[in-house]
C-alpha cells in the first residue's frame, strides 16, 4: 500500500522483515515473497542496492536461481550473505560460481569453508576451494610456524628469509622444506645488510631463468667444485641443487645473508649480481677472500671489487692470489703488480696461464727492480 518505487518497497520490506514486531514481520515475509522475481533480478544486478536486500536474495528462499546468480556475482553482496548460501544451498552449480571469485574467498575464509563442508559440492567446485586454501592460507600459515620456530632457537635472520623468500621459482616450486633448509644457511639479518653498493640497475640483470638455465648453473656449479676438491657429496649436491632452483633475486638475498657453505657455492652463481653479493656479505672472512681470488670459476667483476677493498688489499696472498688469476681483469691486475714481490713478478713473466700484457709487465717491474 505504500507509494513507494519498487526498489525503495524491496528495502522497507526487507528491514521490517528483520524488526522486533513478529506479526509485522510475518506480513513483510509474505509480502516479499509476492514480489515479481524481476524486479528482484534488477536488484540483485544492481550495484547501489542496500547490502541488506542483496543478503535477503542471497537466502534460500523461494526466488528464482538466475536472481540468485545474479546475487552471487554482485561485488557489493555481503561476503557474510555469500558464506551462508554456500553452506545452506543444495546447488552444486552454485558453488560452483562462488568458488570462481577467489579473491572473495581469500577475503573471507567461511566461504571457501561453506564450500567445502557442502556435501552438495561439485569436483570443480572443490578443487578451487583446495587450490585457494593450498595457495593463500596453508602457505601462510605454514611459513609462519617455521618461522616463529627460527626465531624461538635464535637465528632471526633464518625467519626473515623464510618469510620473505618466494616459493615458486622460475624452474617449478620450491618446497616449505627445501626453504627450511636453504633457511638453516642464512647467518646475517637484514639489519646488517648494506646494499649502498647495488646499483639499482643491476636488479635488470636479475631476470627469471628458463629451467635450462637453472639446470645449466646447477650442473656447472658441481662440475667446478668436482675439479677443485674430488667427489662431493650428495648432501652438497643436494643443496647445490636446492639453491640453484630459487629466484635470482632471493638467491641474491641468500648470496648477502648466508653461511660460509651458501656462500661457497653462491660465488660461482653465473648471475655477476649474486657472486658480487657474496663479496658484499658482512660475514665473509679473509681466508675465504683468498680462496676466491684464486678461484677460475668466478666472476671478473667479483675479483675486481676485491681488489678494491683497502683491508683486502693489504693482504699479501691475496693480491698475489689476483696477479695469478686469469680472470682478474686485466686493468686491476696492472695495479696490483707494483705491490707484488719480485720473485713472484719474475715467475709471473713466466706464467703462461696470464694475458700476455700481464707477463710483459710483470717482467718489466722485476727486470727495473733487480737492475736488468
Amino acid at each position: 500500500m505504500l507509494p513507494l518505487p519498487q526498489s525503495d518497497l524491496i528495502q522497507v520490506l526487507v528491514a521490517l522483515r528483520g524488526g522486533a514486531d513478529p506479526e509485522l514481520a510475518e506480513a513483510a515475509d509474505a509480502t516479499l515473497k509476492s514480489q515479481d522475481n524481476e524486479d528482484f533480478l534488477i536488484a540483485a544486478k544492481a550495484a547501489e542496492t542496500p547490502a541488506a536486500v542483496l543478503s535477503y536474495l542471497a537466502t534460500p528462499t523461494e526466488i528464482t536461481r538466475e536472481v540468485r546468480e545474479a546475487t552471487v556475482l554482485n561485488n557489493q553482496t555481503p561476503d557474510e550473505a555469500i558464506a551462508a548460501l554456500a553452506r545452506a544451498t543444495d546447488d552444486g552449480s552454485l558453488l560452483e560460481l562462488i568458488a570462481i571469485n577467489q579473491q572473495r574467498m581469500v577475503r573471507a575464509r567461511p566461504i571457501l569453508d561453506a564450500i567445502l563442508e557442502n556435501p552438495a559440492h561439485t569436483p570443480d567446485a572443490e578443487r578451487r576451494a583446495l587450490e585457494t586454501r593450498r595457495e593463500f592460507f596453508e602457505k601462510e600459515r605454514g611459513a609462519k610456524q617455521i618461522a616463529d620456530e627460527l626465531r624461538a632457537r635464535g637465528k632471526a635472520a633464518a625467519a626473515e628469509f623464510f618469510e620473505t623468500a618466494d616459493l615458486s621459482a622460475a624452474s617449478g616450486s620450491l618446497s616449505a622444506d627445501d626453504v627450511w633448509l636453504i633457511a638453516q644457511h642464512i647467518e646475517v639479518s637484514d639489519a646488517e645488510i648494506d646494499e649502498s653498493w647495488l646499483p639499482s640497475e643491476s636488479y635488470e640483470e636479475l631476470i627469471e631463468e628458463t629451467p635450462e638455465q637453472h639446470l645449466a648453473n646447477v650442473q656447472r656449479i658441481i662440475q667446478h667444485e668436482t675439479l677443485e676438491a674430488g667427489d662431493i657429496s650428495s648432501e652438497r649436491v643436494s643443496m647445490i641443487r636446492r639453491i640453484m632452483l630459487m629466484t635470482p633475486k632471493d638467491r641474491l638475498k641468500l648470496a648477502m645473508k648466508g653461511d660460509r657453505e651458501a656462500r661457497g657455492i653462491l660465488i660461482r652463481d653465473s648471475n655477476k649480481v649474486v657472486s658480487c653479493a657474496v663479496i658484499n656479505n658482512p660475514r665473509v672472512t679473509e681466508p675465504e677472500i683468498e680462496g676466491i681470488a684464486a678461484a677460475r670459476t668466478v666472476a671478473a667483476e667479483a675479483l675486481r671489487l676485491i681488489s678494491m677493498n683497502r683491508s683486502w688489499a693489504r693482504q699479501y696472498p691475496i693480491i698475489h692470489n689476483l696477479a695469478r688469476n686469469p680472470r682478474t681483469p686485466i686493468p686491476t691486475v696492472i695495479g696490483i703488480l707494483p705491490r707484488i714481490r719480485t720473485k713472484d713478478l719474475l715467475n709471473l713473466s713466466q706464467n703462461r696461464n696470464v694475458s700476455e700484457q700481464v707477463r710483459r709487465h710483470a717482467q718489466r717491474l722485476g727486470n727495473a727492480r733487480s737492475g736488468g
